[in-house]
C-alpha cells in the first residue's frame, strides 16, 4: 500500500518557492544595479574642439559614436576625445555642427557591463558652438562669420 502525502511541504514542491524567490531577488539586484549605474555620473565636464567623426553604429544596439579633435597649439599631436550620444536630438545638433568648433557637455559613466549602451564611458548630453579660437591664455582670434551672414556695422566712435 502507498502512503499519501500530508502536504507538509517536505517533498519536491517545497523547493520551488525558494528557487523562485532567489531568481526574483537576482533579477531585482541586476535591475537595481543598472538603474544606479545609468543615473549616477562618475564625472561631468566640457570638452571643446572639432567633431571630425560621427556615426551611428552597432550590431544590435545602435548608438551614435563620435570623435572630437582637441587642438591646443599648432604643431603638437592632436588629442582625440571619443564619445557616445544616446539622444537623437543631440546627435542631430552635432551633425549640423560638423566642421565648426564646438563645446560638448558630457557625463562619464563607470561600470556599464556591456557596449550596448555605448562604446565609450563619455556620454554627450549637450552641445554649443564656440565662436572664439584661443591661441594661448589671453590671446583669442574671433571666428570668421559664416558665409552669407550680414556684415556687422562698425562700432560707433566714442565722443
Amino acid at each position: 500500500m502507498r502512503e499519501h502525502s500530508t502536504g507538509t511541504g517536505t517533498g519536491q514542491g517545497g523547493a520551488v518557492v525558494p528557487v523562485v524567490i532567489g531568481i526574483l531577488v537576482a533579477i531585482a539586484l541586476v535591475v537595481g544595479y543598472f538603474l544606479v549605474v545609468l543615473n549616477w555620473n562618475y564625472s561631468t565636464g566640457e570638452r571643446a574642439g572639432w567633431v571630425q567623426k560621427f556615426s551611428k553604429k552597432g550590431w544590435l544596439c545602435k548608438t551614435w559614436e563620435g570623435e572630437l579633435a582637441l587642438v591646443t597649439m599648432p604643431g603638437p599631436m592632436q588629442e582625440k576625445f571619443l564619445f557616445t550620444v544616446r539622444d537623437d536630438a543631440v546627435a542631430e545638433q552635432i551633425n549640423r555642427s560638423m566642421g565648426k568648433r564646438v563645446s560638448l557637455h558630457y557625463e562619464e559613466k563607470v561600470g556599464l557591463p556591456t557596449t550596448c549602451f555605448g562604446e565609450t564611458r563619455h556620454f554627450v548630453t549637450g552641445i554649443k558652438a564656440v565662436e572664439d579660437i584661443p591661441l594661448a591664455p589671453g590671446i583669442v582670434i574671433p571666428a570668421p562669420p559664416a558665409p552669407g551672414a550680414p556684415a556687422q556695422p562698425p562700432a560707433p566712435a566714442a565722443k
